[in-house]
């Protein structure tokens, strides 16, 4: 496994499979776009949500659609703009490691309490992502001091935790989108359906590098396939008046736009700030699942201090500079951790180019929008698979842990609490802040991280030989 981390100076697409080194571009492209679409849709949804539901701070009003459509741009921006600083470090702050950045889903309960406050508003929300960025790229920089309590068990029981979060994700994209009027009906389930053969298909059709091309391939057809079903009239599946909207409200070509040159300047709120920090020391769990399971399911080894370190500073200060452009803040998408496992592409060239383009789709905002009307049941078709390599990546670092009574007992509590809370049919921290529910309630990967980390701590260990 020594081999894929060796520094190789020729250009070679067999590179894709080596950490470092060159792949020619007419290689390295379509794996990297491969990444951009398989996170595209998710990375800017949370802003829509979030940002369409954010009042304006001291009024009842909200953001202009011009401004929720520049903001989808600066989504795009910061997305690469983290993902080259993992790939690519500076000083302390970068894994080096094929990992992909994203706006996080993980904040959205605590955004919307911070935003929909007419008192904070955008603007305490945005203030808030600022400083809670920097409080996490401190403590990533500080990792060695406590890495130790973060035992192989807990980081295996992490990583599942992150793939069973997934599932219902994958599943609600087949289906046509959570809250999609349409959800269900039978083009998206037919359209998921061919889009997950044609990706298993051509997994083992195609021969060589190009087998590992298969989650692009799926999304090309299910394209195609919908588009088809639309222009037809059978089906409302492809919607391109998006791109047309995009072209009138911010033109082809625009630069985003950082806040403190906006109407909208942060405001810094102490309690909005602690209202986020727990959330960003749960995402700062879901990094270190993700970072593990891609050293272990990629380069068979476990993760490193300064890789560890460098993974979390990225994602805490790219979470401050996503907030300077008023932005959401990000973390490793996991969408791409169960794609870099699945295909075992791990060249940081290859993933590099997959950043430019989601910068460049920033810099023209009618690209980011033809890249937006792909449907949800396509990309579902195609993330399903991804998602279930991801629990099975846990699976397999679990295995290696010590099979005993001490460790049956923290799995099954760390499941049957994390998980449990998230199936409950009402609000099981009804008599806590509103804060502790967001965090907890909607949230398995929360749950399972304190649970585990916690039993980790205090359960007496086993004596040996008894």
């Amino acid at each position: 496994m020594g081999n894929k981390e060796e520094k190789v100076t020729t250009v070679s697409e067999e590179n894709i499979y080596k950490l470092n080194g060159r792949v020619p571009l007419g290689k390295a492209i379509p794996f990297g776009l491969q990444h951009v679409l398989a996170m595209f849709v998710a990375n800017l949804a949370p802003v829509l949500i979030v940002c369409g539901a954010a009042l304006v701070r001291g009024t009842d009003s909200h953001l202009s659609g011009t401004e929720i459509t520049r903001l989808l741009q600066c989504a795009m921006f910061v997305a690469g703009v983290g993902t080259c600083l993992q790939l690519y470090p500076v000083w302390k702050i970068g894994s080096r490691l094929p990992i992909v950045m994203g706006v996080s889903f993980t904040f959205l309960g605590s955004l919307l309490m911070i935003c929909t406050n007419p008192e904070l508003g955008y603007e305490g929300m945005v203030g808030a992502v600022i400083l809670g960025g920097i409080f996490e790229g401190v403590v990533g920089l500080s990792a060695k001091y406590w890495k130790r309590f973060l035992t192989p068990v807990v980081s295996a029981c992490v990583v599942i935790a992150i793939g069973l979060s997934l599932l219902p994700v994958g599943m609600n994209s087949w289906g046509g989108g959570n809250g999609s009027e349409t959800f269900g009906a039978w083009y998206h389930l037919a359209v998921g359906g061919f889009t997950l053969v044609v990706c298993l298909v051509s997994r083992y059709m195609l021969k060589g590098v190009y087998k590992n091309l298969n989650i692009l391939v799926g999304l090309i057809f299910g394209y195609i396939l919908s588009t088809i079903l639309t222009v037809a009239g059978i089906a409302p599946m492809v919607d391109f008046s998006g791109i047309s909207k995009t072209i009138d409200e911010v033109g082809f070509f625009s630069l985003p736009q950082i806040v403190f040159f906006t109407a909208h300047k942060p405001v810094f709120d102490i309690g909005a700030f602690f209202t986020i920090a727990i959330v960003f020391l749960v995402s700062a769990a879901e990094t270190t699942g993700a970072t593990t399971a891609v050293c272990q399911g990629t380069l068979g080894r476990d993760i490193k201090m300064e890789e560890l370190q460098g993974s979390l500073a990225v994602d805490g200060f790219s979470s401050t500079i996503s907030g300077c452009f008023g932005c959401l803040p990000l973390t490793s998408f996991s969408q791409n951790v169960g794609l870099v496992t699945m295909t075992g592409v791990i060249n940081r060239f290859t993933i590099l180019m997959g950043a430019l383009t989601l910068i460049l789709a920033s810099l023209f905002p009618p690209l980011g929008a033809f890249f937006n009307s792909l449907p949800e049941s396509v990309l579902g078709g195609c993330t399903v698979v991804m998602f279930g390599s991801i629990m099975y990546e846990g699976m397999k670092m679990l295995k290696e842990c010590e099979f005993n009574d001490r460790t049956m007992i923290i799995v099954s509590l760390a499941f049957c609490i994390g998980v449990g809370l998230t199936q409950t049919s009402g609000n099981f921290f009804s008599a806590f802040p509103q804060a502790v529910g967001d965090i907890f309630n909607g949230n398995a990967v929360a749950g399972v991280f304190v649970v585990s980390l916690v039993l980790s701590l205090f359960l007496p260990k086993e004596k040996q030989g008894a």
